[in-house]
C-alpha cells in the first residue's frame, strides 16, 4: 500500500484583464476500488463561488465562474490518497457471453462505441483483430491487444497535442498517454470488448523514500469489461498499481480533461501545468 500525496496547479496565463470566465474542474480523486481518499481540497484564485458534484461518468466536479476582471487564473488541487493493488479474479468468459453483457447494459453500450479520437486506423484494426483470433478468453484478448499497442508507440512529447486522434498518433508510432490510451480504447472497441478512458496520477518512481517530493504529471490509462473492469496501463505496459490513483472516468479525453472552460476577453491565453506527488508515512 502507499500514501501518496498529490499537489497538481494548474491555470491559465491570459494576455491582459479577462473579463469574466466560466470552468470546470476535474482535479480531485474519488474513494473507489483500491483507493482511498483521506483528503482532498481545491483551491482557485481569484475566489469565485463554486459548485461541487458528481458527473454522470462518475467523476468529481468542481463547477466555477469569476466575474472580475484577472490576468490570471490559478487552480491547486491537494489531495492525500491510500492506495493498494488492485486484485483480478480470474474470469471465464467467452465472446459471447461478452457480447451478450455489452448488448444489454447501456453502460456498456457507451463504451463499446468509437468516438472521433479513439476511432482507430485499419491497421490497428487488423492487429487487434488478428489477437483476438487467437483468444478464446476476450481477457486475455485484451492484455495483449493493450501490450501490443504500448509496445508499438514511442512515448515521445510534441508530436501530438490535446485535440489529436488514434489516427494522428499512430501515424506517427509517437505521443503521450492520452494517445496511446486513445489508441488502445479503439483497438479493443473494435473488437467488441467494452473499454473506457480512465484519468489519474501515476507516481513515476517506485522506489521514492518516504516523504520525497517527485515531479509527475496526469496520466491516462484504459479499463475493459470482462466480467469486471480491468485496468491496465498500456503508455508502461503494466498493470494498475498502488502507484495509479483515478481521478476520473469517460469514453475518451474529452470526457474527463483536468481544467476546461471559456472566457470573455479579446486576449490569447497560456495554460501552465505543474504535478507534485510526495510519498508519505
Amino acid at each position: 500500500m502507499n500514501r501518496l500525496r498529490i499537489k497538481h496547479m494548474t491555470g491559465f496565463h491570459y494576455g491582459g484583464d479577462v473579463t469574466a470566465s466560466y470552468n470546470e474542474a476535474r482535479m480531485l480523486p474519488v474513494s473507489a476500488d483500491g483507493q482511498l481518499v483521506l483528503y482532498s481540497h481545491v483551491e482557485i484564485l481569484p475566489i469565485s463561488s463554486q459548485h461541487n458534484y458528481v458527473d454522470y461518468w462518475g467523476s468529481r466536479v468542481s463547477s466555477f465562474e469569476i466575474l472580475t476582471p484577472h490576468k490570471e487564473l490559478s487552480l491547486t488541487a491537494t489531495s492525500l490518497v491510500e492506495v493498494r493493488p488492485r486484485i483480478h479474479a480470474d474470469q471465464e468468459l467467452t465472446w459471447e457471453a461478452l457480447t451478450a453483457s455489452a448488448e444489454s447494459a447501456t453502460t456498456y453500450i457507451e463504451q463499446i462505441k468509437q468516438t472521433r479520437r479513439t476511432d482507430p486506423p485499419d491497421e490497428v484494426v487488423a492487429l487487434a483483430a488478428e489477437i483476438a483470433g487467437r483468444h478464446t478468453d476476450p481477457c486475455a484478448a485484451a492484455l495483449e491487444i493493450c501490450s501490443a499497442i504500448g509496445d508499438a508507440m514511442e512515448y515521445m512529447q510534441g508530436f501530438t497535442g490535446v485535440t489529436s486522434t488514434a489516427k494522428e498518433a499512430w501515424a506517427v508510432r509517437k505521443g503521450v498517454c492520452q494517445d496511446i490510451t486513445h489508441l488502445a480504447l479503439g483497438a479493443l472497441r473494435s473488437v467488441g470488448i467494452p473499454a473506457r478512458y480512465v484519468s489519474g496520477y501515476l507516481h513515476p518512481k517506485p522506489d521514492a523514500a518516504i516523504g520525497e517530493t517527485i515531479a509527475g504529471e496526469s496520466h491516462a490509462w484504459v479499463e475493459w469489461y470482462c466480467g469486471e473492469w480491468r485496468g491496465f496501463d498500456p503508455t508502461n505496459t503494466i498493470d494498475i498499481g498502488d502507484r495509479h490513483v483515478t481521478v476520473g472516468r469517460g469514453r475518451d479525453y474529452n470526457d474527463v480533461p483536468p481544467l476546461r472552460g471559456v472566457y470573455a476577453g479579446p486576449y490569447g491565453s497560456e495554460l501552465f501545468v505543474k504535478v507534485e506527488i510526495t510519498k508519505e508515512a
